[in-house]
């Protein structure tokens, strides 16, 4: 980090000039381990998974879409299938447990921990052996990929009722009241609104999870999805892939991440601040500054996307601009003005 800084001060602008892009530069370089940071191999990676608690009419979604939009992405129809053309990245679409049997695809890596969790607001989601399954399938779902050529990675979610189950998590792990980390998520109208929020406030009274236990936390009120996303970061940063984090659901995740190896933070890159209630809370828990702000609640890795075309155009500036020697441009006079 420190060589990659002193060429960013030896650079053909004025010093900090280019403002978060050299930060991020610097981040890059220090995760990767080499002063220039290289980013050729982009992926996405997004799990999808479906959640009980949808039982209790969280959203204004049917349990079925998770489904449908899955074979969305995999006809590259979706948002994130657009947005990952135009950054070049590679899509990664990841069954962790959607809740009916998907047909066989080459596209799609079935990883089912269960068909679906169970509805949180009558008991446990999931059980620990489940929670630490979906983890271990992020793990190796990033292992093989890293065999294809991995140098930065971002993380999507699908799972109709995933802002209900990561709700719940924000308010454990944050300490906060369920109303002030609860979101619209799909849409939902003010009654629907104070509906979930008293569904999350039964979730948390019936399954009493232990914020210093984030095992504990994931299994009882999280989803395979968000377990497997956790999975993903944590073996990223192990093979110092730098991890760009989507919006509220992949925030879940690296709570969930975070709390289980704390060096973690220092290898995430968080894409943007959600819309969604609450995430502006999580990125000042850990500690990270947003690269966007654009009212962005879809999910998918739409914003981890657009966070890795950042990502890779400050490796780029700190790789390929000329330093002022290299230019022949007169450097500036310490002197002056």
């Amino acid at each position: 980090m420190a060589e990659a800084r002193a060429r960013q001060n030896l650079l053909t602008k004025p010093q900090g000039s280019l403002g978060r892009l050299e930060e991020l530069s610097i981040q890059l370089a220090g995760i990767q381990g080499r002063p220039i940071p290289q980013i050729r191999h982009k992926a996405i990676i997004t799990m999808a998974g479906d959640h009980g608690v949808v039982a209790e009419g969280v959203s204004v979604y049917p349990q079925e879409v998770t489904a449908q939009m899955v074979y969305n992405f995999l006809s590259g129809g979706a948002g994130i299938n657009v947005i990952a053309r135009q950054v070049g990245a590679r899509i990664i679409v990841v069954d962790m447990g959607v809740a009916t049997e998907m047909e066989a695809n080459p596209r799609l890596l079935s990883r089912k921990v269960a068909l679906g969790t169970r509805n949180m607001a009558l008991g446990s989601a999931m059980t620990t052996e489940q929670a630490v399954k979906a983890i271990e399938t992020g793990i190796e779902v990033v292992a093989g990929e890293v065999a294809k050529g991995l140098d930065i990675v971002g993380t999507g979610d699908m799972g109709i009722g995933n802002t209900t189950a990561s709700s719940a998590i924000y308010a454990v792990m944050l300490a906060k009241p369920v109303a002030e980390v609860t979101g619209r998520g799909t849409g939902i109208a003010d009654n629907q609104l104070r509906h979930k929020i008293e569904v999350i406030d039964r979730a948390l009274a019936v399954n009493r999870p232990n914020s210093n236990q984030p095992l504990d936390v994931l299994a009882k009120v999280g989803g395979f999805e968000m377990g497997g996303l956790s999975g993903v970061m944590l073996a990223a940063a192990a093979h110092r892939i730098p991890v760009v984090i989507d919006g509220f659901i992949s925030g879940a995740a690296a709570l969930i991440a975070t709390a289980l190896s704390p060096g973690l933070k220092d290898f995430l890159i968080a894409a943007h601040v959600s819309a969604e209630t609450g995430h502006s809370l999580l990125l000042r828990h850990l500690g990270l500054k947003p690269l966007l702000d654009l009212d962005m609640r879809l999910g998918e890795g739409t914003g981890a996307a657009l966070g890795i075309f950042l990502a890779e155009t400050a490796a780029r500036v700190l790789g390929e601009m000329s330093t002022f020697t290299e230019a022949g441009v007169s450097e500036r006079n310490e002197l002056g003005d």
